[in-house]
This record gives C-alpha cells, sequence and structure tokens, in this order.
C-alpha cells in the first residue's frame, strides 16, 4: 500500500474572456487569481461564452473586493432566475491578500484591472492585474513594435518559402 501511485490529475484552465485592451492601455505590474461570486444563470451563460471584459474594473470598498463593469449576457433558458448582466460582483480573496492590495493601489497612478477568465475545473476564476496608465507615446511606441515585429515575421516567412 505504501508503494502506491496517487494519480493527481492537474487541473487545466479552460479560457472564457481575455481582456486584450488591459494590455494596450496599461502596464501591467503584477497579477492575482481569485474567485467570482456568481449565480448559476451565469455560470451556464459563461460557459457559452457570453461575457465581455472589455471596460472593466476593480475597486475595493469596506474590505471587500468588487468588480464593476463585467457584462455576462442573460441565459437564454434562465427566465426568472436571470440576474442584471451589468451587476457589480464579488470577488472572493483572502483578507492578507486585500489589505496588500490596498496598499498597493493607495500609490499613485495603480488601478486593478480584470485581465482574463477562465475556468479551473468546475470554478470560474478571474485573473486581474496590478496596472498602471499608460500615456499616449506609450502606445505609439508598443504599436510600433508589434508592426516591426510583424514585418519581421514576414519577411522571413517569405525567405523561407
Amino acid at each position: 500500500m505504501a508503494n502506491q501511485q496517487v494519480n493527481v490529475k492537474k487541473q487545466e484552465k479552460r479560457n472564457i474572456a481575455q481582456n486584450k485592451k488591459a494590455y494596450h492601455d496599461f502596464f501591467i505590474e503584477e497579477t492575482i487569481e481569485c474567485g467570482v461570486e456568481l449565480f448559476g444563470t451565469e455560470v451556464k451563460s459563461l460557459r457559452q461564452g457570453k461575457v465581455n471584459l472589455k471596460d472593466s474594473y476593480c475597486n475595493i470598498v469596506k474590505g471587500e473586493v468588487f468588480v464593476n463593469g463585467m457584462h455576462i449576457s442573460p441565459y437564454e433558458k434562465g427566465n426568472i432566475f436571470n440576474k442584471d448582466p451589468m451587476r457589480v460582483r464579488k470577488l472572493l480573496l483572502h483578507k492578507r491578500e486585500i489589505t496588500k492590495l490596498i496598499g498597493l493601489v493607495s500609490q499613485q497612478g495603480y488601478t486593478l484591472v480584470p485581465t482574463s477568465l477562465y475556468f479551473v475545473g468546475s470554478k470560474v476564476k478571474l485573473e486581474m492585474a496590478l496596472a498602471k496608465g499608460k500615456k499616449l507615446y506609450d502606445k505609439r511606441e508598443d504599436i510600433a513594435k508589434k508592426d516591426l515585429r510583424r514585418e519581421t515575421e514576414r519577411e522571413f516567412k517569405v525567405k523561407n518559402l
């Protein structure tokens, strides 16, 4: 019995939604994984991929973290059990993590931005990032770098054919 191997099933991430605009508008300093308080019809809608993180943001109120602006479309077969698609949803974090975030966000220019939403097993997780806003010239710099990288990849591809 002592030599028996235990099969540990690795939990895989199944991505639901990405917030690509967050990477365009902010410098991402640090990411934090947290749970989201949801109702049953919202989870069913997430399984269908009907969520938008584009203009969402997180804030801390009275020692609790909430996500605002996350749009989860109403479940088609949910009738009276559907909740408001734009309602404020509570994020599930430990107290020490929240106090750490309060200290980091209190610094000038930092904010909490959701970057992705995914399933880990049957649980819905939100990855939020501690981010600092980009200026217009920073965005232009990033666009120029992406264009340059794209052109070099295109040239490399043509040479190899």
